[in-house]
């Protein structure tokens, strides 16, 4: 018996030591994966070629070619009104002295870029770069210098439209190359884009760069803010400028920057064309922008608000007050309520249910 017991043993420690040493030097001999060298867990890995290939370093120059002309460069300039004198408002001061000699002092000039968006003249460009000029001179891509006039602005978005007007008295050569536009539906994080413009006035520039986000809003720019962010390079006179894909179709309007410096720190932001195109149609049609109002004043639910309401997240809006006589308080809205969707669409926050509305 303990013969048999002993030939036992041998038999098991040496099945033990053989399946070992096959586990650790051949482990496909077993159907397992090899413990080093290669992945314990399923990925997917590309397909290797035979031959490494070419790479060709992609180019952007029709982009490019269909875009730049039609993006131009804005000059504006404002009288500065001098201050009048207080002494000047008593008439025995006049009676010596004359009426006050003042008026308007030099002029302050400004500079920021526009994209012409119809063949009849008609130029999209940010509300900040025409606000307040009383003399505005567009310069075109193929050197001609021609005036122009406000058509209206809306500063809620921060947009205006202009019209190339005749140059002294000269009849304006038509058509005027228009900029085609893209779709907001296809644009996704990731694409690749290009920005236009006139930089610190150095002349009519492409930068590249790719969508960084879509939708970005709460940055105290605007009131309604759904800004495309990208990293091409966006400096001061980029203002109104293009923001094109790859196929160099309009996407957005370039609009701001973040930055300590001045300079492009690679988060730009531009309003989206789809937002652009509604408010430009209503301004060429009406001069101005009309939206939809309901007469209350909302705000954010935060986690501590959203667990004394004992909701289950902070999506919506807090109704904090409701205009007597207004939509809102026809309709039976009171303070304290929580707006959760605007005609079915669910309601995100505050900034999400002005653009509902």
């Amino acid at each position: 018996m303990r013969r048999l017991w002993l030939i036992f043993a041998q038999t098991v420690t040496f099945g033990v030591a053989l399946l070992f040493v096959v586990s650790t030097l051949k482990p496909e001999w077993l159907g397992k994966a090899p413990i080093f060298g290669t992945s314990i867990v399923a990925l997917q890995e590309s397909v290797t070629l035979g031959e490494a290939p070419t790479l060709v370093a992609p180019s952007y120059r029709q982009a490019a070619k269909k875009a730049l002309p039609s993006v131009v460069h804005i000059f504006t300039a404002q009288k500065v009104r001098a201050r009048r004198h207080p002494l000047y408002d008593d008439p025995a001061f006049r009676h010596f002295f004359g009426d006050d000699p003042g008026g308007d002092g030099p002029s302050s000039s400004g500079l920021g870029s526009g994209v012409i968006v119809s063949s009849g003249g008609y130029v999209l460009t940010n509300n900040h770069v025409v606000e307040s000029a009383d003399q505005i001179e567009v310069a075109l891509s193929d050197g001609r210098n021609l005036n122009a006039r406000l058509v209206g602005s809306d500063p809620e978005s921060d947009l205006a439209v202009l019209q190339i007007t005749a140059d002294n008295g000269k009849a304006l050569a038509l058509p005027l190359p228009a900029i085609t536009f893209g779709q907001m539906d296809d644009v996704l994080v990731g694409d690749v884009t290009l920005a236009i413009g006139n930089p610190f006035g150095v002349g009519q520039t492409v930068t590249m760069g790719i969508i960084s986000a879509l939708g970005r809003s709460h940055l105290g720019i605007n009131t309604f803010e759904s800004f495309i962010q990208t990293d091409a390079a966006i400096n001061p006179g980029n203002s109104g400028g293009a923001l094109v894909d790859s196929r160099g179709n309009l996407i957005g309007i370039n609009t701001a920057i973040y930055s300590r410096s001045g300079g492009s720190l690679g988060i730009g932001f531009a309003i989206p064309i789809s937002i652009a195109r509604n408010v430009m149609e209503q301004i060429i049609a009406t001069g101005t922008v009309t939206r939809g109002w309901i007469g209350v004043e909302a705000q954010e639910i935060t986690v501590d608000l959203a667990e004394s309401f004992g909701l289950p997240d902070t999506r919506g809006a807090l109704i904090a007050g409701v205009l007597r006589g207004g939509p809102a308080d026809a309709g039976g809205i009171k303070p304290g309520d929580i707006l959760l969707a605007v005609a079915g669409r669910a309601v995100e926050d505050p900034h999400g249910m002005l653009d509902l509305i």
